[in-house]
């Protein structure tokens, strides 16, 4: 009998092409349902990337894109060289460390939590509690927080009472990180929480049922059986979070700093926003911005590869 591997070239074509044309008559409205998001990437995500050109060009509206000057790479020397490309790196990498650091567990611990709860009442007022803030606009979410970090917010005044005096939070540059960082695990914790809840729900249960035989207490059953059940999807998460790390939330970021804190608040967000739309500087601001993407594919890249080889997980 022949194998597909000893079948001419144009035979086995035409076995391919009838396999596909099979699966597709098969498939076909699960096919039409993917078409929408198909042609969402192709015409806004896949569509505009020829407009990172202008990163290579001294970009003119008025000569458009092909029509502008080709300059190389003096955009990127012109970062690379400026004055605050070292202040908006380091600020760009603290500030997605100490989000991946104290942000990314914060949702597993809750999920492991709420798995607790043997009370369905408590269980949903703590998961509705939770889930609140990330249903709350950006703009009202940033308001509250500098009312309640401004001279006579409630968290100031707190904070008052155990020696604080320096006024206004946010216009301490020392404050703005942690300040970030904290309001970021309140307001995604719950809703992020919600795919290791799922996760914890396929689990078999059979195996704590064998562990509460042998005796086993809640704590040894989350370290020997609920924590590696979440590993697969911790890591997937993690790979993606990695990915992303340097796109810091500068929606969020240009909502809360202001020149008093550029210091420790500038990050690569904010530079392009005020270089390339501010300052109308398109050239300048699409360079910055192709590099920032670049670094993130390459994290991504290297975060699959390391938990691919270390525990086969991985995106691909």
């Amino acid at each position: 009998m022949q194998t597909h591997a000893s079948l001419p070239l144009s035979r086995k074509e035409a076995i391919v092409t009838r396999t596909i044309h099979k699966d597709f008559r098969r498939n076909r409205l699960l096919y039409l349902m993917i078409l929408p998001v198909l042609i969402y990437y192709s015409v806004f995500q896949y569509g505009p990337m020829y407009g990172a050109l202008i990163a290579f060009k001294d970009y003119s509206p008025s000569a458009g894109i092909w029509g502008s000057d080709w300059i190389g790479f003096t955009n990127f020397s012109d970062f690379f060289n400026g004055y605050y490309f070292s202040r908006i790196i380091k600020n760009t990498v603290l500030i997605s460390v100490y989000t991946l650091v104290f942000e990314f567990p914060a949702p597993i611990l809750l999920a492991l939590l709420v798995n607790e709860l043997r009370n369905r009442t408590f269980r949903r007022i703590v998961q509705s509690v939770t889930y609140m803030p990330y249903f709350i606009s950006l703009v009202v979410i940033c308001g509250m927080i500098k009312d309640f970090t401004n001279t006579n917010g409630v968290i100031n005044q707190l904070f008052g009472l155990l020696g604080y005096e320096g006024g206004a939070m946010l216009q301490n540059s020392d404050l703005f990180r942690p300040i970030y960082v904290f309001s970021e695990i309140w307001q995604h914790i719950g809703w992020e929480s919600i795919i290791y809840i799922a996760a914890l729900a396929n689990i078999d249960q059979e195996q704590f049922e064998a562990a509460d035989m042998d005796g086993a207490g809640r704590l040894s059953k989350i370290w020997y059986i609920t924590l590696p059940g979440l590993v697969p999807t911790i890591m997937i998460m993690l790979i993606l979070r990695i990915g992303n790390m340097m796109n810091v939330g500068f929606e969020k970021i240009i909502l809360l700093y202001n020149p008093a804190t550029y210091e420790t608040a500038d990050v690569i967000s904010t530079y392009v926003y005020r270089k390339g739309i501010l300052e109308m500087s398109w050239s300048f601001g699409a360079a910055v911005g192709l590099f920032n993407s670049v670094i993130n594919l390459l994290l991504l890249v290297l975060a699959n590869y390391i938990s691919r080889r270390v525990n086969q997980n991985s995106l691909w």
